[in-house]
């Protein structure tokens, strides 16, 4: 997706915030992921804005991944109290 020949184009296109929460590599994982879906449904909603897909499949698309996005925290443990340890 990204071009490596141009970073400065990819940091424009895809910019990414440093994560500053409380580290674990789930945190940091779901960081990402979250900061994806935002990017995501910024494109949606430029294509949408611009006739380039209907307000319809817009909504359609950004549920999909929205889910995505909830599996990904489910499956992360994000949210969950840590489990117990014996």
């Amino acid at each position: 997706m990204s071009d490596s020949n141009n970073p400065d184009k990819d940091s424009f296109l895809y910019p990414r915030s440093k994560f500053r929460g409380e580290f674990t590599p789930e945190n940091l994982v779901f960081d990402s992921n979250l900061q994806e879906f935002a990017q995501r449904v910024s494109i949606i909603c430029g294509l949408e804005t611009n006739g380039k897909l209907s307000p319809h499949d817009a909504y359609e698309e950004i549920k999909k991944i929205y889910k995505d996005l909830k599996n990904s925290k489910k499956e992360l443990g994000i949210g969950q109290p840590p489990p117990e340890e014996k």
